[in-house]
């Protein structure tokens, strides 16, 4: 018997079936062995800074092979139809050669799920790592091997480790959407990452010292004892929220602003908190949507929370919504 099929009798749509997957695998112990891929990724390398210092072809070679890597792969023992595959993307910008075959690069990691009874998809994560150095050069193999991360080349092997860890993260994240705590057996493989990551002059990102956000601290705040309420947030945000708005939208608004000022309540109790900014980037035009109709209260109450947790778009909040 497939690994999709509904225990649950829903309808046969996108996030239906993927929510009755989720909680089917999960009831099991996510030991169904099945074998369709997880995501359907879009990579976008972007040149333009190098391409008088690097064969033409470099790039574009790179930017197949990093596609079939992220999608022919599997990253879970979990199966996922067409129609219900992750949608992401990985935008990777080349902004010098450090050496020969060697670059110097920022990563933007983009995902979104589809909203139950909606034609609309709600961002999930929407971030960008500056401290991306890899090696490359024409006819290198992608290769990465969770039991050995490090790998026989750190700087090749840095670019699979970085990729693999925010694969991980995107698949931890949009399980956690469907069912509480979901996505921890993969913010553990990411964690897994981040403590046997490759390690040479150079590569940076993978250390608690390496800066204020860094893929330590991100990974950290998603799996350290203390900051379950943080995994409370995402569930209730898009599972008991935005699936409920179609047919319950002031039940599910009040939910969503409800998992909001949970968010606020970690980013007041943890002081190096990297996750709640994260989740919302890229949130402003989704809230704005969901509040614009709401009662004063309600906005008040929206307002005074977002000063925490989004204080760079607060004037375009207030804007709209006082």
């Amino acid at each position: 018997m497939s690994g999709r099929f509904c225990i649950l009798g829903y309808q046969s749509n996108a996030i239906m079936l993927r929510t009755c997957l989720i909680i089917f695998l999960f009831l099991l112990g996510n030991k169904t062995k099945i074998v369709a891929q997880e995501l359907s990724a879009t990579v976008i390398i972007q040149s333009n800074k190098v391409d008088n210092q690097v064969d033409p072809k470099t790039f574009i070679q790179l930017q197949t092979q990093l596609k079939d890597f992220i999608n022919q792969r599997k990253w879970s023992v979990d199966a996922f139809g067409s129609e219900e595959k992750i949608e992401c993307s990985f935008y990777i910008t080349i902004e010098s050669v450090l050496s020969p075959g060697v670059y110097d690069a920022k990563l933007s990691i983009v995902s979104s799920r589809p909203v139950l009874n909606a034609n609309y998809t709600t961002p999930i994560l929407n971030m960008q790592d500056p401290n991306f150095t890899f090696k490359y050069q024409l006819s290198q193999p992608i290769e990465f091997n969770e039991n050995k991360v490090q790998g026989t080349d750190p700087l090749e092997a840095n670019l699979t480790a970085t990729l693999a860890y925010y694969i991980n993260l995107i698949i931890g994240l949009d399980y956690d959407s469907f069912i509480l705590k979901g996505g921890t057996p993969y913010f553990n493989k990411a964690l897994n990452i981040v403590y046997n990551a490759p390690e040479a002059s150079g590569i940076s990102g993978w250390k608690s010292f390496d800066g204020q956000r860094n893929r330590f601290i991100l990974i950290d705040n998603l799996t350290k004892s203390g900051m379950e309420k943080i995994h409370e947030a995402i569930y209730s945000y898009y599972r008991e929220g935005m699936d409920q708005m179609t047919e319950k939208l002031e039940t599910g608004r009040g939910v969503i602003l409800n998992a909001l000022m949970t968010m606020q309540e970690v980013q007041e109790g943890n002081t190096n908190t990297m996750i709640v900014p994260i989740l919302m980037q890229g949130k402003y035009t989704e809230l704005i949507g969901i509040f614009a109709d709401a009662n004063k209260t309600l906005k008040s109450q929206l307002i005074n929370t977002l000063t925490i947790i989004d204080l760079t778009n607060l004037n375009k909040y207030k804007e709209k919504l006082e």
